[in-house]
């Protein structure tokens, strides 16, 4: 009678497995949509298949931080984003547009040059800096500023910027840097500077070229198409298409480029 014997799982077996745990986990947590919770089980499955253990401690470093910063002050933040264009749970676009660059960047490690691995840490610190100052300064009583005008604007809305939540943004960076150590010695400073340089990106491209609307009836600015009173908006400024998804991702892609530049 011959034996049988079961060949070891790959690393995109116990990748995908992983995957798929956290992601039914987070759906019913509702940190995540359906659409989201597919979008997290490529993210991860890519992650885990061309970095293993190490590219899975950046992604979930970024992804747990997030997940329970979101949960802080959460009445207040419902009140206070409400001109924001998404709350709530994270659907397949926002994870893309925090994650899409990093999984790229994951797999090009490893079929293309080793210094994507920076670069997929240093997209993940962008997402990681600019979801910390965003969870973190929506919680400061005081008005945020525009980064571009210094004047003040309303909570929530892109391109403001608080004390707060910039030393949150330099917190996230820094430890998304400190994990990166993991799949480089000498990730840190690439990796912290890619975070800083995407969160600054964030903001820039917020107070600029990020689609603003305004209701006439409330009259106030605000990101939602129809607004939250249920009135149809106007352009104010920026580009239509250029909603928050497209200026994470843009943020993120330019922590990529950053950290892949400074690597050795």
């Amino acid at each position: 009678m011959s034996d049988l014997t079961l060949a070891p799982l790959s690393n995109l077996d116990v990748g995908a497995i992983a995957a798929a745990g956290i992601a039914i986990v987070a759906y019913r947590a509702r940190s995540l949509n359906a659409s989201g919770a597919v979008a997290a089980f490529v993210v991860g499955t890519a992650t885990y298949g061309a970095l293993a253990l190490p590219g899975a401690a950046v992604l979930m470093a970024f992804f747990v931080t997030s997940a329970v910063l979101s949960r802080v002050g959460k009445a207040r933040k419902l009140v206070v984003l409400a001109d924001v264009g998404k709350t709530g749970a994270r659907d397949g676009a926002q994870v893309l547009a925090n994650g899409g660059a990093a999984a790229l960047c994951a797999v090009l490690a490893v079929v293309v040059d080793p210094r994507y691995g920076a670069a997929f840490a240093g997209a993940l610190a962008a997402a990681t800096a600019d979801t910390w100052g965003t969870e973190i300064g929506t919680l400061v009583r005081a008005a945020p500023r525009s980064i571009l005008t210094l004047r003040p604007v309303a909570t929530g809305l892109s391109g403001g910027i608080t004390v707060a939540g910039t030393l949150a943004e330099l917190a996230g960076a820094i430890a998304i840097g400190a994990v990166a150590l993991l799949l480089r010695p000498d990730a840190f400073v690439p990796v912290a500077c890619a975070g800083v340089a995407g969160a600054l990106a964030d903001s820039l491209l917020g107070a600029s070229l990020q689609a603003l609307r305004w209701c006439d009836y409330c009259k106030r600015p605000t990101e939602r198409e129809p607004h939250t009173c249920g009135a149809n908006t106007r352009p104010l400024r920026g580009l239509g298409w250029m909603g928050n998804d497209a200026v994470n991702f843009c943020a993120t892609l330019i922590g990529a480029v950053t950290a892949f530049a400074l690597a050795r």
